[in-house]
């Protein structure tokens, strides 16, 4: 495939074709699963489901399945099928995998070979979480040479391949596509070349692509915002750029501000009105950021609205619930705060690493530590542990909930949970 070397706005009309679609399309996919992306509906992590237990042992488990090879990504959910990457670790042969939601068979499986490089210690060649719709699976990974984008039909026969070009960063790639309308939007922040670019999703042809800063890579995932009385709005994070708003219909920015003084792996998430982001580093300093949105025609500049800096998180993305953001360290501190100000509500240390992101489940947290422990602590403004329950193996992963089911994905296993409604 061709590296799409072009300016921002080629095929616009392609673009506002698919802005036009958006309403029908995302009625469908609502109607039809809750969870398509990482962390489910936008980015939010948020389930309604009613049956997943709180404690639970082996014995309760649908079915768990091993996987070939490690990964980090997360499940996604079709109807009838769960949709997931592994990766051998030793020769970054990557694994694609099509698992029934019914029993854990394995309904189908690709592979597709890649060269080894380098990558940081606690990544892995299977990061990246890939995105579904209605006719199709979407997968994205990179090695030096190429970071490629792939769709595969749910019976596992693949339609489109596209080369994004090299990926240029010493601890690889794991941000992960999203789809709107008829767009696959994926992020490029690397360093080298980068871009943001949106492909038509039928056919991987691209349809707009918006030149960034080269300065380091991202990982973070984009979501929709929708200012009252205005388009939709597609919001990106980075180091190098900040939090950028870009118009989906055309590629366009809408605004942007520089808000980030480190890398940002998080995803941006809308509470209040506002939009948050974090970055962080190994070494500290991280925090998180509360921002009011610009407007598309400059009359209005974007602000900071607040920052909460003790104890913030750098790897998991925050959660929203009603008035209330929940933080989850990757040093195992939770903070409760008031979306509007920032305002701590209550800070607790809960103990463990987390690289995997808090998703909440009616009125309840679940996180993945580190070590495959689920901890379970109540979304309110009361702080109240109510479970640990042990996988047994290490994750890095983000829960998934579909059709009153819950997905929990260790490095090497991915465990059904939680009955369908009825």
């Amino acid at each position: 495939m061709t590296h799409p070397c072009f300016a921002t706005l080629r095929f616009r009309a392609a673009g506002l074709a698919a802005a036009l679609t958006v309403a029908v399309v995302a009625g469908q996919l609502a109607a039809q699963q809750e969870w398509t992306r990482f962390r489910g509906p936008n980015g939010t992590g948020l389930s309604q489901a009613t049956n997943i237990p709180v404690t639970w042992t082996d014995k309760d488990y649908n079915w768990k399945v091993a996987l070939p090879g490690i990964g980090h990504s997360c499940p996604v959910v079709w109807n009838d099928k769960v949709f997931l990457t592994s990766a051998d670790n030793q020769t970054a042969l990557r694994h694609v995998l099509a698992i029934s939601t019914a029993d854990g068979r394995t309904l189908w499986e690709r592979k597709y070979s890649s060269s080894t490089h380098t990558k940081h210690q606690l990544n892995s060649f299977a990061s990246p979480t890939p995105t579904v719709d209605d006719q199709r699976a979407y997968f994205v990974w990179s090695s030096p040479e190429e970071y490629s984008v792939r769709a595969i039909t749910h019976d596992g026969q693949e339609v489109w391949h596209r080369s994004l070009g090299p990926f240029v960063s010493q601890h690889s790639c794991g941000t992960s596509p999203i789809i709107y309308g008829d767009l696959l939007v994926l992020n490029n922040d690397q360093d080298g070349i980068s871009f943001l670019v949106a492909l038509n999703r039928h056919s991987g042809e691209p349809v707009w692509q918006v030149p960034r800063n080269s300065r380091e890579v991202a990982y973070s995932t984009p979501c929709v915002y929708e200012p009252a009385g205005a388009p939709p709005e597609l919001i990106f994070n980075s180091g190098a750029q900040g939090i950028t708003s870009i118009d989906p219909a055309t590629g366009n920015k809408n605004w942007e501000i520089a808000v980030f003084d480190k890398r940002s792996v998080s995803s941006p998430v809308i509470a209040a009105g506002l939009i948050l982001g974090t970055c962080g580093s190994g070494g500290g300093g991280n925090y998180v950021v509360a921002v009011r949105a610009g407007k598309a025609d400059g009359s209005v500049q974007p602000e900071i609205a607040y920052k909460v800096t003790k104890s913030a998180p750098y790897v998991p993305t925050p959660v929203a619930k009603d008035d209330l953001v929940f933080l989850w360290s990757e040093q195992g501190v939770a903070t409760c705060i008031r979306a509007a100000t920032g305002e701590v509500v209550w800070q607790q240390r809960i103990g463990g690493k987390f690289y995997g992101s808090p998703i909440c489940i009616g009125d309840r947290l679940y996180c993945i530590s580190t070590d495959g422990e689920v901890v379970v602590i109540a979304a309110g403004p009361e702080y109240a542990e109510l479970a640990r329950n042990n996988l047994g193996d290490g994750s890095h992963s983000t829960p998934a909930v579909a059709d009153g089911v819950l997905y929990l994905r260790t490095f090497s296993h991915l465990f059904s949970l939680g009955k369908k409604p009825g």
